[in-house]
């Protein structure tokens, strides 16, 4: 994972291999190149915003099921 100025940590470190690989899922089903290096810098906002709109809709239906039991509506 590449280093990163974000202030925001992980309450389960072991978890950021399983984010950053929903990362990359999330980006290939938009159609949104990440760089290999990892640095995002030179992403387009519309992207980023898109990528992290998809992550966090992803991570919310997952905790959804998985607070329901893993009923679907």
């Amino acid at each position: 994972m590449a280093n990163s100025r974000s202030s925001n940590s992980l309450v389960v470190p072991q978890a950021s291999q399983a984010l950053d690989q929903m990362k990359y899922e999330v980006a290939q089903e938009l159609g949104i190149q990440i760089p290999q290096d990892g640095y995002m810098g030179y992403m387009a906002s519309r992207d980023a915003g898109a990528l992290g709109g998809n992550i966090t809709r992803r991570l919310v239906q997952i905790a959804e099921q998985t607070i329901s039991g893993g009923k679907t509506r």
